[in-house]
């Protein structure tokens, strides 16, 4: 466990224990903040920077303004906590207010972007004839292997659509190349199985048979790891998300952005909402009905763009 993931846990036994806190409550909080420590697992991380990236992305992913108010205050009373504990020197959390729900519809990428960010290291199992001979360098062996690795989180993100922490915690053994199905573990701890086309396919192929052997440590089960072979971590994901955004001109593109649009071009290609449901692993179809909004509005959009009378 991180060292957050053991604060949080003394939190939540003085809350019960010292405090008086009923169960449900410790449960909440305790939840609030563990969906922080699998992010942040330093102590030096919790900063009022990152506490609001955390709130930021509740807010993206549709949260309930009650469950916002709920990971504030569970925020602001670990934040003194730790004040009171000497962990850190500074109530970092005291100013924390829960931001205004995002009433925007979704981003979502066009099938022309899609393809575009697709496209980034598409090639980068491809070494030019004349270097086969002579082999790569270190530096270029691990820069080409970084782009193998980034190709195949990209299309597999798109093609499936799951969360960032479904990702970075797929195991090797999750997936089947042969099926084209991973197997995935969601909010609640809820298993579901997941497709992918024959692109991820072929990504995911050359990174587990050529590339991961090299950069994954000795009996590491993750799927995708990082530069030192362990886990990937879910904040590395958003920066390699990130930047291939930047290479096709889309500034400021998440993981959860191509959750979105994966849901979206599912539902613009003919499936029903039953369908999506299952496949982004919603409890609730209402969460589901918002990617209908989306394809009626890119509907219209397309009709006042090529109707003659719009």
């Amino acid at each position: 466990m991180s060292q957050m993931g053991e604060l949080v846990a003394d939190y939540g036994e003085h809350l019960l224990l010292v405090q008086g806190r009923s169960e449900a409550t410790v449960k909440g909080y305790v939840s609030d903040l563990c969906s922080f420590a699998t992010l942040y697992t330093s102590v030096d991380e919790f900063t009022l920077a990152n506490l609001r990236s955390w709130l930021a992305d509740a807010v993206a992913e549709g949260k309930a303004r009650s469950t916002l108010a709920r990971r504030a205050a569970a925020a602001r009373g670990f934040s003194t906590w730790l004040v009171r504990g000497g962990y850190i020197p500074n109530d970092v959390a005291a100013r924390l207010v829960v931001p205004a729900a995002n009433r925007h519809l979704p981003t979502v990428l066009s099938v022309a972007q899609a393809k575009s960010l697709m496209d980034v290291d598409g090639d980068a199992g491809d070494v030019e004839p004349e270097r086969v001979c002579h082999g790569l360098s270190g530096d270029e062996q691990k820069a080409r292997d970084q782009r193998v690795r980034n190709h195949a989180i990209l299309e597999l993100l798109y093609a499936t659509g799951i969360r960032v922490s479904e990702l970075t915690g797929a195991n090797v053994g999750d997936v089947d190349l042969r099926a084209r199905t991973l197997k995935v573990t969601g909010k609640g701890n809820k298993q579901r199985v997941v497709p992918f086309g024959a692109k991820a396919r072929k990504a995911l192929d050359k990174w587990q048979s050529e590339v991961r052997p090299r950069m994954a440590k000795s009996g590491e089960q993750a799927l995708f790891v990082g530069v030192r072979g362990a886990r990937i971590d879910p904040r590395q994901v958003r920066r390699i998300v990130e930047q291939a955004g930047r290479e096709v001109d889309v500034e400021g593109l998440g993981p959860h952005d191509l959750r979105h649009t994966a849901a979206t071009h599912v539902l613009d290609g003919g499936a029903d909402l039953r369908m999506v449901q299952e496949l982004l692993g919603h409890s609730s179809l209402q969460t589901t009905q918002i990617y209908t909004h989306v394809s009626t509005q890119r509907l219209k959009d397309a009709f006042t763009q090529a109707h003659p009378r719009a």
